[in-house]
């Protein structure tokens, strides 16, 4: 088995530093959108670019109108024409719109014929094509493909980054668990045997299919946190075993007891994030693929790898021993501080569950006030030229201009749009927005000059294309043809502002004059629509998440209301998570602290990869913190025995494997892109809070003012439900029958004895 994963590692390990290579940016589309089909009739029927870059010159001493401004500005472009892939070059003097009210600082428009997607690739080409401008003069390269490239560098920047603190951090934590350097070392190879055939796979999948940029990180976090998670609760175990039985037997019961709580768990995590997979944007599919792939490795790594090297390791998985712990034995309970804790909070449930149950829901308020809203450029770190970019755009030319609202103006029956009752139709359009307080201009065929009226726009459009005034021309060119015509409404606010959406909002609402109908994209429409369809499949999937995750917990627990239980026990720690992105990502609190400027708005995939993520994550401590406590129920029948034994064996293991994902998920925090610092804080806060208020005080709580109702399970369900408790106790007896003196000095006859009874109670 050790040599069958040491191929797998080295068939991976030529691959898995190449898979951000196969990724794509973006991904947060989907065709059903209206900004998307308006997108796409615009780029059907007017050849409209959809990418673009901006070549900003900026200079302190020189205007606009200086010659030597003007000269070094269009020598700076004057090559890029020679690119195939460059379908046209605006410079700002040809449009005025394009230079500053300073008249310091014009942008070049480049346009493209590559769709947004992948359009990083070609951005070192077309950068090599712009010359360098004088010690005067700032050029700074902006755009969707600058941005796109820019995502992928700082990604593969916070992934490295974050391996690098994440390794010796959990190393650091796994010898203050386990005391022992061997111990230690064990899950860190599980761990990084797991990323390394996780990340190969990524890169062989992403031949096959598209993969969000962002499943880099996931994929790293999530791999390292659930193996090692996976391979402490073993090693643990084994320990235990260990203590009272030779290497194979102590080997057999921990996998038949910790190998199988790491089986449902991992089952509970493989739902949670596969509800990604139902989306239809590629970003958050690509991370429930990718969430797929960690759960299996992760999974096939703790029963298989793990397993085996423990065989080989047996008790030297105690060598190199730093700091001496009391070694638990396995069966013994009464001991240690997380008994006296559940014992304490039984005795006195309400005290403990009321205040508990408030700090977790007052942490989760500030969700109460979310507004949920798509990347920019501004998740991006201050430094990287595409963020400085947009900065000084928006500071000279305004946050309106950069992100107009757009309209895909169609006529009903397909006649011309220069037919004389259309244009009077669009005038009256463009013109009735216009006049709109929040409006700060619109630009189409029937807004040239404000000087210009109806019955001259008429007469204008009358005439043959040919004939056309060649300023009018330049207009219809780029804005109407056949039956198409683009209205760019440039808005006096931010795209992503209350007031831009409201605009989105009147216009979806109005029905356009004449024989017109238009639909809705740009920035503000996009936000607006990946919001609804993300939010509109959202409550299928937690359903199903939610659905799939209480019958798999039914089976494992034989109770119909731990399971309903556990789900509740989740929501908390979710709550409390979301209400944490809320108050540090949207209004900005601790933002200096860790180094991003407030984004006043949640991300809108974040609320949902959380769930999905944490829904499996924390459910993997209450399968193991439950499975201890069915494993005392069954031996003694006793609830409140059964929860203070459950709690004694499984809690300080439970809140190490913890502190372990807290660690990995925490040095994520560090991460360039402002998506990957909030997922990293948002799992961090979730797993320790969950760990801590939640399995310490809430759990103990709740089981014992259920009582035994805890574990009730009607007949009918009884009869019927598959017991996958057996093979637990078939391979304890069939350990105990055969077994000779232990560690622990047990004779056999007594070893038989106990196992006769326990025989005899199932």
């Amino acid at each position: 088995v050790v040599g069958l994963w040491l191929l797998l590692v080295l068939v991976s390990l030529p691959l898995a530093p190449r898979v951000e290579h196969v990724l794509q940016v973006g991904g947060f589309s989907s065709e059903n959108m209206e900004s998307a089909k308006a997108l796409a009739t615009l780029q059907r029927n007017l050849d409209f670019k959809a990418t673009s870059l901006s070549v900003i010159f900026s200079s302190d001493q020189w205007t606009v109108d200086d010659p030597r401004f003007l000269a070094a500005a269009q020598a700076a472009v004057a090559d890029v024409t020679a690119v195939p892939e460059v379908a046209e070059v605006i410079p700002y003097a040809l449009n005025p719109r394009q230079i500053s009210s300073d008249r310091h600082t014009a942008y070049t428009v480049i346009t493209l014929n590559t769709p947004p997607e992948g359009s990083q690739r070609l951005l070192p080409v077309v950068e090599g094509k712009i010359q360098p401008t004088p010690p005067q003069m700032r050029t700074i390269v902006a755009g969707g493909p600058v941005f796109y490239a820019d995502i992928e560098k700082a990604s593969s920047s916070d992934l490295r980054r974050g391996e690098v603190v994440a390794f010796p951090l959990a190393l650091i934590a796994l010898v203050l668990v386990f005391g022992s350097l061997a111990s230690a070392i064990t899950p860190i190879v599980i761990g990084g045997c797991s990323v390394i055939a996780i990340l190969a796979s990524l890169f062989l999948l992403g031949h096959a299919t598209d993969l969000s940029i962002f499943v880099l990180n996931l994929a790293t976090m999530l791999g390292l946190g659930l193996a090692v998670d996976y391979a402490l609760f073993i090693t643990s175990r084994f320990r235990e075993e260990l203590a009272q039985r030779p290497v194979a037997d102590a080997v057999a019961v921990t996998v038949a007891t910790a190998g199988r709580a790491i089986f449902f768990s991992g089952l509970t995590v493989l739902i949670g994030l596969g509800g990604l997979t139902i989306f239809p944007f590629m970003f958050l599919r690509s991370v429930g693929i990718a969430g797929l792939l960690v759960v299996f490795f992760s999974v096939l790594a703790a029963l298989t790898l793990l397993p085996a090297l423990l065989g080989l390791l047996g008790p030297r998985v105690n060598a190199f021993t730093l700091i001496r712990y009391r070694t638990p034995v396995a069966g013994e309970t009464g001991h240690g501080a997380w008994h006296r804790l559940a014992v304490a909070v039984m005795a006195r449930p309400w005290r403990f569950f009321v205040p508990a149950l408030a700090f977790v829901l007052l942490l989760g308020s500030p969700f109460l006030h979310v507004q949920l809203s798509s990347p920019d450029a501004t998740i991006l770190p201050k430094s990287v030229p595409s963020r400085q970019g947009f900065e000084l755009l928006k500071a000279k030319f305004g946050a309106g201009e950069l992100d107009p609202v757009v309209l895909a103006v169609q006529t009903r029956d397909g006649s011309s749009i220069f037919a004389p009752e259309n244009v009077a139709a669009l005038y009256q359009l463009t013109h009735t927005l216009a006049a709109d307080p929040r409006v700060e201009r619109v630009d189409s065929i029937t807004t040239i000059d404000r000087r210009i009226g109806l019955a001259q726009y008429q007469f204008l459009y009358a005439q043959p294309n040919a004939a056309f005034d060649p300023y009018v021309a330049g207009f219809a060119q780029h804005f109407a043809r056949g039956d198409t015509a683009l209205v760019s409404i440039v808005l006096k606010v931010g795209p992503i502002s209350d007031t831009a959406k409201s605009v989105v909002h009147d216009l979806r609402a109005t029905q356009p004059p004449g024989n017109l109908t238009y639909q809705v994209t740009g920035t503000t429409a996009g936000v607006l629509d990946v919001v609804s369809e993300m939010y509109h499949d959202f409550p299928l999937a937690l359903l199903g998440v939610v659905i799939a995750t209480y019958i798999i917990l039914l089976l494992l627990l034989r109770s119909a209301v731990l399971p309903l239980k556990a789900i509740l026990m989740n929501a908390l720690s979710l709550v409390a998570s979301y209400g944490a992105l809320v108050w540090v990502f949207q209004d900005g609190h601790l933002s200096s602290l860790l180094g991003f400027a407030p984004l006043g708005f949640v991300e809108s995939s974040l609320p949902i990869i959380m769930f999905c993520t944490l829904f499996g994550v924390s459910m993997d401590y209450e399968v193991f913190l439950l499975s201890r406590m069915r494993e005392s129920w069954e031996e003694t029948g006793d609830n409140t025995y059964s929860v203070a034994a459950g709690l004694e064996r499984s809690g300080r293991i439970i809140t190490s494997a913890a502190l372990i994902v807290v660690v990995v998920a925490g040095s994520f925090v560090t991460a360039d892109v402002v998506l990957v610092k909030a997922l990293g804080l948002g799992v961090a806060l979730a797993v320790l809070l969950d760990a801590t208020v939640i399995r310490a005080l809430l759990v103990p709580a709740t089981m014992r003012l259920l009582g035994d109702w805890n574990w009730w399970l009607p007949a009918p369900l009884r009869r019927v439900l598959p017991n996958v408790n057996e093979a637990v106790e078939s391979t304890k007896y069939e350990v105990r029958s055969t077994a000779t003196v232990g560690a622990n000095g047990v004779a056999p006859d007594r070893q038989r004895a106990d196992s006769d009874h326990e025989g005899a109670r199932r």
